[in-house]
């Protein structure tokens, strides 16, 4: 089968694999499409991959082709979303019900051969059955959403808070889609690419700017949440939790980036700073939300380009340009 595969750092390429074969508790499923991430750019510069080649793609979905001796839960020609989280279930993390902490975490594109592919082998237990009025291909967006909703886990959020969002691409825009579900009084975005801002406007967020400081919250914000994982703009986000608030960093940093806090600011005004990592509990959740939806995705995908053209995506990706970008092999 075609595939492709990050083969070392910065070096990406279409390649002619082995097709995939199922263990007894595994299933392959013919991809239908695979969505672009930033931990994909990540992988490209060789971190989170412990070892490479490796075949990207955790946000996929697609046809159930083949199934493994031991599987019963699944059919032939059932259409699925696959969550991508690999849990060892055995480790100290895992025993205490923090799974996305694993000590040996592996996920599905990331570690193991992924979605960018023809072909993808997955756990049954990982794979979620679609409805049959969902678009096989749009259900990519499951995963990130579920991750989103694991963000919201976090942050335990009330009624009527005021929310500011850093980063109107895809996952700051999910945030915005279930900070209106979870009854915020207003949701600021702030972002420096104007045709990401017009996306967030279209969604119905109240004020779509290009620094905080064009907004009036003389008190801060309740909770702040970075969907960049820019040093710059998480410095900034730190700077405008108003008391008692939360700062969430959604977005993922680069290994290296830094940001400077105040500990007494943070004792004396009560402030919470947390993050949140990948799936926990929240990928079902995060596929009856897609169901019911939570999310348009002819708003959320702006392209849909061929596995052929996998490395010029992530440069497209890399630019800032679109939303969320699809593979379809």
């Amino acid at each position: 089968m075609k595939a492709a595969v990050i083969s070392a750092p910065g070096v990406v390429g279409i390649e002619t694999v082995a097709d995939p074969a199922p263990g007894p508790r595994d299933v392959v499923v013919r991809v239908a499409a695979c969505g672009l991430c930033g931990t994909d750019l990540h992988i490209l510069q060789g971190e989170f991959a412990p070892t490479l080649p490796i075949v990207p793609g955790h946000e996929f979905a697609g046809e159930v082709v083949a199934l493994g001796s031991e599987v019963r839960e699944l059919a032939l020609g059932d259409q699925v979303a696959v969550d991508p989280s690999l849990y060892c279930h055995e480790c100290h993390y895992c025993r205490i019900g923090r799974n996305n902490l694993c000590e040996r975490w592996a996920a599905i594109g990331v570690t193991n051969p992924g979605g960018a592919a023809e072909f993808a082998v997955a756990p049954a237990a990982n794979c979620v059955k679609l409805p049959g009025h969902l678009r096989t291909a749009d259900a990519t967006l499951i995963e990130p959403l579920s991750c989103a909703v694991r963000g919201y886990d976090i942050l335990r959020s009330q009624l009527a808070t005021n929310v500011l969002i850093y980063g109107s691409g895809t996952m700051g825009l999910m945030m915005l889609e279930l900070a209106k579900r979870t009854g915020a009084a207003s949701v600021d975005m702030v972002d420096i690419n104007e045709d990401r801002l017009a996306t967030a406007r279209t969604l119905g967020c109240s004020n779509a700017v290009t620094t905080a400081d064009e907004v009036e919250r003389p008190r801060g914000w309740d909770v702040v949440i970075d969907a960049t994982g820019n040093a710059s703009a998480i410095q900034d986000a730190l700077g405008r939790v108003g008391k008692g608030g939360t700062f969430l960093q959604f977005g993922v940093a680069d290994y290296a980036a830094r940001a400077v806090i105040e500990p007494y600011r943070i004792y004396n005004q009560e402030i919470t700073i947390t993050g949140s990592m990948a799936v926990l509990h929240s990928y079902e959740r995060a596929a009856q939300l897609f169901a019911g939806g939570v999310l348009d995705p002819e708003v959320f995908i702006s392209d849909r380009l061929p596995l052929d053209d996998y490395a010029a995506g992530l440069r497209q990706f890399q630019a800032g340009k679109g939303r969320k970008i699809q593979i379809v092999p």
